[in-house]
């Protein structure tokens, strides 16, 4: 089992989240498809790791989740990648609130290559919310070999952790795969890594089927998130900027 822990970083600095480009469409022809969907509880930081991991910025802040699908060119291995990462809406099985979209969630499992689970260290209700998602998962696919990583978030937070170190590793023997923990916040590489990971696994796994059918369940074509509100946000880091030059 590979374990990364966090190394705590002096920058807690906030970045500008920038549109993250779409691939055209014909570049999907080419390349090796690989869908990763994302999964865990509300204000895990879901969304923070998957744009952490895409454009390497960090940003504390974002409206609630509505399932964005974001996409992306990497490089696995040597070979190109077309890679689609879904940003699943929180779903908690059994509850009966339909603001947690549970439609989407089994969509997304169905679609899936490889699958983030996310908790956060300070939080033990998150941590115990990925069970029924991973018995769903087994469910649709008895006795299929499926890359899965787990994540524990918010390790830059050590004085308010309820989640031990030993729990993680409990859950990752239960579900199967590789437990990281990190901070999305602080450090870059090891969310690059852990996402990584699960690409380079899912990558394995379709190569190995040989052509075999893929799933086709259909989302919708991969947009950049929130391109209003981050066109938004843009205009006024400058005119900020442009008032505070003015004022010296």
């Amino acid at each position: 089992m590979r374990l990364v822990q966090n190394t705590m970083s002096n920058n807690s600095s906030n970045f500008l989240l920038l549109p993250i480009p779409e691939v055209p469409v014909l570049d999907y022809l080419h390349n090796r498809n690989v869908k990763i969907v994302v999964l865990g509880a509300r204000r895990v930081g879901k969304t923070a790791l998957i744009v952490r991991f895409l454009t390497k910025r960090f940003i504390g802040d974002y409206e609630p989740n509505t399932g964005a699908l974001y996409s992306r060119q990497i490089s696995i291995d040597g070979d190109h990648i077309s890679l689609q990462v879904q940003d699943t809406p929180y779903a908690n099985q059994g509850d009966g609130d339909d603001s947690h979209n549970p439609d989407v969630v089994t969509r997304s499992l169905h679609w899936a290559d490889g699958f983030v689970f996310v908790f956060s260290l300070t939080d033990p209700e998150s941590w115990k919310a990925l069970r029924p998602l991973h018995q769903q998962i087994r469910k649709i696919y008895p006795n299929t070999r499926l890359p899965f990583v787990l994540i524990g978030n918010k390790a830059d937070l050590p004085h308010a952790r309820q989640v031990e170190t030993n729990e993680g590793i409990q859950l990752v023997n239960e579900i199967g795969g590789t437990y990281f923990e990190v901070s999305a916040r602080e450090n870059y590489n090891e969310v690059y890594d852990a996402f990584h990971h699960v690409c380079q696994e899912a990558s394995k796994v379709i190569g190995s089927n040989n052509g075999e059918k893929r799933r086709c369940l259909l989302l919708a074509r991969p947009k950049s998130p929130n391109m209003q509100d981050l066109g938004r946000r843009l205009k006024q880091a400058l005119s900020s900027k442009v008032k505070s030059t003015t004022s010296v």
